[in-house]
Formats: structure tokens, sequence, C-alpha cells
């Protein structure tokens, strides 16, 4: 196993990796990085400026095929990379998991902060293992069996898709909640008014602190996590100009058990009724 010096950040996910020049990371190196990436959902290397964009991609190629994001501003030259300025609106202060609202969202993205405020700018993940895990059985049983529509709508833009409310991960087995805040807006099985309960009910658990990490950011940091099992959280308590440059790693689809009822029928004229 290649050495590494790690250094695990909470109790609930997250580690900084130290001494790694990231665009020099070789089939050992990258193995042992991916597994700690499966153990800790997000990991950061402090230590990472100077890492060139060509570099940046390289490393985000490790995982996967590379995104060009139909959105959001990119690089010059570099149409991989996502630079995300807190000038021109970038300040995503609701917790989420990124691009949900497409049929294969991305499974990691590499995020790197070029320009960071002296106080504030945090960035906070959240475990969603451990939020399926806290749930009481009958729950668990209950959503193990239910869907979700995530929906983003942007100007002319529209992406919608159907997901697992609780997915599970691909290459470690484990159950995690798959719903967030910014782009789930409802279970098809149940009335309006079940699901927007219940996902009441999940995103209060999904963000919850004791299953939560706060990284501190310092210039040239990066940022590595797993989109499949977290969310995450910009927090916006600054002035001052912030600017990350992201490549993402193009996705899987989400696989869970699948809805075990049909989608909610409105029947006869009730009060209930007539909302959905």
């Amino acid at each position: 196993m290649t050495s590494l010096d790690v250094r695990p950040l909470t109790g609930a996910l997250g580690a900084e990796i130290r001494g790694v020049a990231l665009a020099d990371v070789d089939d050992a190196l990258f193995g042992r990085i991916h597994q700690l990436l499966l153990e800790h959902l997000v990991l950061f290397f402090p230590d990472a400026a100077g890492l060139t964009p060509a570099g940046h991609k390289a490393f985000g190629r490790r995982f996967g095929q590379l995104e060009v994001h139909q959105l959001l501003p990119k690089l010059p030259e570099h149409d991989e990379i996502v630079v995300l300025d807190s000038e021109q609106g970038a300040k995503a202060d609701v917790w989420h998991t990124d691009v949900t609202y497409a049929q294969s969202p991305p499974i990691a993205s590499v995020l790197q902060i070029v320009q960071s405020p002296a106080v504030g700018g945090d960035t906070m993940w959240s475990n969603q293992y451990l939020a399926y895990e806290a749930l009481s059985e009958p729950i668990r049983e209950l959503v193990d069996g239910l869907t979700a529509i995530h929906v983003l709508e942007y100007g002319t833009f529209r992406g919608e898709a159907e997901h697992p409310v609780v997915r599970v991960h691909p290459e470690t087995g484990k159950r995690s909640l798959y719903v967030n805040r910014m782009f789930t807006k409802r279970i098809p099985q149940l009335s309006s008014e079940e699901s927007a309960m219940l996902l009441a009910h999940l995103f209060t658990v999904s963000e919850s602190p004791q299953r939560v990490c706060r990284y501190r950011w310092t210039e040239g940091a990066v940022a590595v996590w797993d989109n499949r099992a977290t969310q995450h959280y910009a927090v916006n308590d600054y002035t001052a100009r912030r600017v990350g440059r992201r490549v993402t790693v193009l996705g899987d689809e989400p696989k869970g058990d699948g809805a075990r009822w049909p989608n909610h029928q409105v029947v006869g004229m009730s009060a209930t009724a007539v909302k959905d």
C-alpha cells in the first residue's frame, strides 16, 4: 500500500491528505486515493497550490470522463473546467447533491479554490450513509420503496429525472439518502401533503450537524468528493471575492430498490385530492 499522510477531520466524513502532487499521481497512488475517497467521502489536499488547468483535468480524468457543463461559465480554452466566481453569483448556499436533475448525475467533483476571502467562505459536506442509518426501521422500510422527482428550471433550460429516494452505492454497496433541498421536488407515490412532510423530515436528517464536516479553505487547496453519498453547502458569510475552478466526472444512473407502489392517483374531490 502507498503510504500517505492522511488526517481525518470529523467523526462523520472528510480527511486531509498532505504531500501529494496531484498532477503526478501514478496508478498505485491513485488506487490508494480512490479507496480513501470511498472511506471518507470527501478528501482535501491543502498543499495543492500551483496545480495547472491541464493538471487539474488530468487528475479529474483519473475518476472518469469529464463533464462540459451546459449552464456554468468555463475557464477559457478549458471547457471541462467550470469557474465558480462569487462576483458572478456562484454562491450555492443551499444543501444539494450536484445535478440530480439529470438521468445520470455526476459521480465526483474536483474543486480548487484559487481565490479565497481572508475570513469566511467555508464549504460543508454531509454523509448520506449516516443520514439513512439515522432513520427508524419503519421509515427506512418506507423510503427504500420510493422514488423522487428532481427538477432544475433555469431560463429556457429544464432538467428532470426520477431517482430512488435511497440509492445503493455501486462500489461500496451501502445505502444512502438521495434527496436534496435544492433539486428534489416530490415523491410521486405519495399525495402532495405526504410528500412535502416526508421530504421535509428527510432534508432535516440529511443536513444534521452531527453528520457534517466543515472545511476552511486556503488558496490553492483542492477538494474531491463522492457525489453519490454526500451533499454540500457553500457558506455565504463573506463579502470579498471567492473563486473556484471545478471539474466534474460524468455519472452513472442511481440504483435502488425501485418503487414498490404505483404513483399516487387523485380519488374523489377531497381537499387533499384537489391539490395533487
